[in-house]
């Protein structure tokens, strides 16, 4: 079988070695437009919960990480002179150039043809009629968009931006810094990846964005420009927290991050097949997972599937069957985390440390969960909150509408027009006189969200004393409830499906609604 992989990343690299060490009788080549030595970005991190697979195909990473990387557990997050730690959260980061530079020794020994400096054009390759080729060609997929039309690629993008940039400063692990500067609002992903060196990325809001200035870079310089403007201001604004170490360009420029999908991941061209590897067919933002990691699972996968059947089509099918759900499963635990970096602002600004540290944790994850990895810091969340509230979570008082509520859960009909258990009428639009709230209808997709924000506004204004927000997916509700009580400061009533304790507690909390409607016939 000849092979070739378009793509010289840390996946694409795994899959030719992984093929060619599998089957010596292969013919894997790797075309990579790069240099050996060149490289963008800083480092890669691996979660030691998701190594298994990978170590069991190939210790190649084990061993890169061992002899070059660095490893931390707990996770700290900084803001307004606070350092915050959370642990349960085992990791490894290595430097880039060191994975690609072992990565590249092993396929050179297992006998893949590397051809650095060489594009690989998609038409070129299907005229050299090679029986597979493997598109790891990165997000830009060449290969991916010559046949848009067969694997239908989309691409969601984000409103935060981010810039990935390195600091001499040494992180002990993975930091999470939050600043509000004279222009907004920027926060930092830190953490070290050898050779004295650690990774800076820095996002923010658009609006801090523009207000900085920031925004005058000319995005159509050749690779390589760095932001220079953009790196002095982030050196100046993270000063305190850099003590003295210099910020480190590389092909460093201000991008809105995209969760990129294909309807399909393979295809043929008569005699050769075409499949989708890594960032090629999908993406995940880089605060859930690594999009590293992820190609070289699918690289696993792939071997695997390549030596389980004879059949190239079935062995492609049998791939992509295997590794679409748990690509999805990351993905779509990704969205809630990409959109905590949307709106970190609001919470930077309302919420005391501790609750905002949590508030950041559970963005993915419930009490529960979260509990697991660090019982200690959970429970000092709920400390500080039987210390201002005097009661735990879900049994502390409320009052609302000059009545008072013994507990945070609250019974709800279905049709929505009245909350009997405090006698409050409910109103889908603003009414004048008297006490009411507020119904919100939160909608599937978060592109309509900003009509649900305007009647928040709306009914702020006009003197709700409730905003109860039904409806929609848990992310869409969690986001208008955060509008409603961070942004326009109004009492909140989000309305689950179907009556989830240890979800209610996670939401009440972490400081996201002020209440939780069950319906009325779940609540004893």
């Amino acid at each position: 079988m000849r092979i070739a992989v378009l793509g010289g990343g840390p996946g694409g690299l795994f899959a030719a070695a992984l093929a060619r060490s599998a089957d010596p009788t292969r013919e894997v080549t790797v075309f990579e437009r790069n240099r050996a030595d060149d490289t963008f970005g800083f480092g890669v991190v691996f979660s030691d919960a998701t190594l298994a697979a990978i170590h069991e195909a190939d210790p190649v990473l084990r061993d890169a990480l061992a002899d070059h990387g660095v490893h931390w557990d707990p996770i700290e997050v900084r803001l307004r002179g606070e350092a915050l730690r959370c642990g349960g959260n085992g990791m490894a980061a290595v430097e880039r150039r060191a994975l690609l530079r072992v990565m590249q020794e092993r396929a050179a020994a297992a006998g893949v043809d590397l051809r650095f400096s060489t594009p690989g054009d998609p038409d070129d390759l299907l005229d050299a009629e090679f029986d597979l080729i493997v598109a790891a060609d990165g997000a830009n997929s060449a290969m991916r968009d010559r046949f848009a039309d067969v694997f239908e690629p989309t691409a969601e993008t984000a409103s935060a931006k981010f810039i990935w940039l390195g600091t001499t400063y040494p992180f002990e692990g993975l930091t999470f810094v939050h600043e509000r500067g004279e222009h907004g609002v920027f926060a930092v992903h830190g953490y070290p990846i050898g050779s004295g060196v650690s990774t800076f990325i820095v996002e923010t809001d658009e609006r801090s964005w523009r207000a900085a200035g920031l925004d005058e870079f000319d995005v159509s310089q050749p690779p390589g420009r760095s932001d220079e403007k953009s790196l002095a201001y982030l050196q100046r604004l993270f000063a305190d927290q850099l003590d003295g170490h210099a910020l480190i360009a590389n092909n460093s420029r201000w991008s809105n991050f995209r969760t990129r999908r294909a309807a399909r991941w393979r295809h043929r061209v008569g005699r050769t097949a075409v499949v989708l590897l890594g960032d090629s067919a999908h993406t995940a933002h880089f605060s859930v997972g690594s999009g590293t990691k992820m190609a070289m699972e699918d690289a696993v996968s792939l071997a695997a599937a390549l030596g389980a059947h004879d059949d190239l089509d079935s062995a492609l099918a049998a791939y992509e069957q295997e590794r679409r759900p748990p690509v999805a499963k990351i993905q779509n635990s990704a969205r809630p985390s990409l959109s905590w970096w949307e709106h970190f602002g609001r919470t930077y600004d309302e919420l005391p440390p501790w609750q905002f540290a949590y508030h950041f944790f559970t963005r993915s994850l419930t009490d529960a969960k979260l509990r697991r990895r660090d019982a200690g810091f959970v429970e000092a969340v709920h400390e500080q909150w039987r210390a201002r509230h005097g009661a735990a979570p879900l049994q502390s008082p409320l009052d609302v509408a000059d009545q008072s509520l013994s507990g945070r859960l609250v019974g709800v009909a279905e049709n929505l027009v009245r909350l009997p258990e405090f006698d409050l009428p409910l109103h889908r639009e603003p009414v004048d006189g008297g006490s009411w709230g507020l119904v919100v209808v939160a909608p599937d997709a978060e592109d309509d969200l900003p009509a649900a924000f305007d009647a928040v506004a709306k009914g702020a204004a006009a003197g709700a004393a409730l905003i109860a927000v039904r409806g929609g997916t848990a992310l869409t509700r969690r986001l208008i409830c955060e509008e409603a009580r961070l942004t326009r400061h109004a009492t909140t009533l989000l309305v689950q499906d179907a009556r989830d304790d240890e979800e209610a507690l996670t939401e009440i909390l972490s400081g996201r609604t002020d209440l939780v409607g069950v319906p009325a016939g779940d609540l004893s």
